[in-house]
């Protein structure tokens, strides 16, 4: 199985678990960044060059290596589920991907035909009920991941619990797990632990988004998506990330965490 989702640095100085709708543009170009002292023109997601990643075969090898070795500082980055599964709703539902097209292309159809789903027109841009289609996107969501049907899940709303573990069960460890909500307390951490051909001023990164633009804007709180059956099916889902990385559950407004990461906790429970 290897290491899939995982980019380093080339000079080996750190190495990431992506985890999809946490922040991992802006960790991306921060990684490229200190290693070059430029950012990558474009969606780093699209780089073949410059970064390690296990998507890059002629990467792998050293990936393998430096993981097992446990030596290099190793992180990842997590979301409160309700805004991350929402973010997915809005960027790879409803939006046009930077293509110009639909995700994953008969994707969208297929939600409107079996689910109801409405996605705002052709563009994405017209009004609908968002609050109405959203559940019953979630509705879909559990299906993919339950009973992979009518298809697999996808990784922008698959658990982030999932992603994570893959990296502890194939031989390694992480060094730090920190919140998208409090983005620079974590990364500011993480460079701090490490040393960088190029120093990183966290004050002058931008914000790399690369979901931005592509769908509607949500129209209402977070709160007002999420019904106790919307939160029943989002407890089905995401029950082990609310547990391990310490997301309030019973209140989809509050976005931060309510309590601290313990990290033997999540090696040993994802580990298996």
């Amino acid at each position: 199985m290897g290491f899939p989702g995982t980019w380093m640095t080339e000079s080996e100085s750190v190495i990431y678990r992506v985890v999809p709708k946490c922040a991992c543009s802006t960790i991306g170009q921060i990684m490229f960044y200190s290693d070059h002292g430029r950012f990558f023109d474009g969606d780093i997601h699209d780089s073949t060059a410059g970064l390690h990643k296990w998507a890059q075969e002629d990467s792998q090898a050293l990936i393998e290596r430096t993981v097992k070795a446990q030596k290099t500082y190793a992180f990842t980055c997590v979301r409160n589920p309700y805004t991350r599964i929402l973010s997915s709703f809005f960027d790879k539902i409803c939006g046009i991907q930077r293509n110009g097209k639909r995700y994953r292309g008969n994707l969208v159809p297929l939600l409107v035909q079996k689910y109801g789903i409405e996605v705002g027109g052709d563009d994405g841009k017209q009004e609908f009920d968002q609050i109405q289609s959203f559940r019953r996107f979630l509705l879909f969501a559990r299906d993919t991941i339950r009973w992979r049907k009518p298809m697999d899940p996808d990784i922008h709303w698959s658990a982030m619990s999932g992603h994570v573990s893959t990296y502890i069960a194939n031989g390694g460890r992480y060094d730090k797990i920190f919140y998208t909500e409090t983005f620079n307390d974590g990364m500011r951490e993480m460079l701090d632990h490490i040393k960088t051909p190029h120093k990183v001023d966290l004050k002058k990164i931008p914000k790399f988004n690369e979901s931005e633009g592509h769908g509607p804007t949500r129209a209402h709180p977070v709160e007002d998506y999420f019904d106790d059956l919307s939160k029943h099916l989002v407890w089905e889902i995401y029950k082990r990330d609310f547990q391990l990385f310490k997301y309030d559950f019973e209140n989809p407004g509050n976005k931060l965490p309510i309590g601290e990461i313990d990290l033997d906790e999540v090696h040993a429970k994802l580990g298996d």
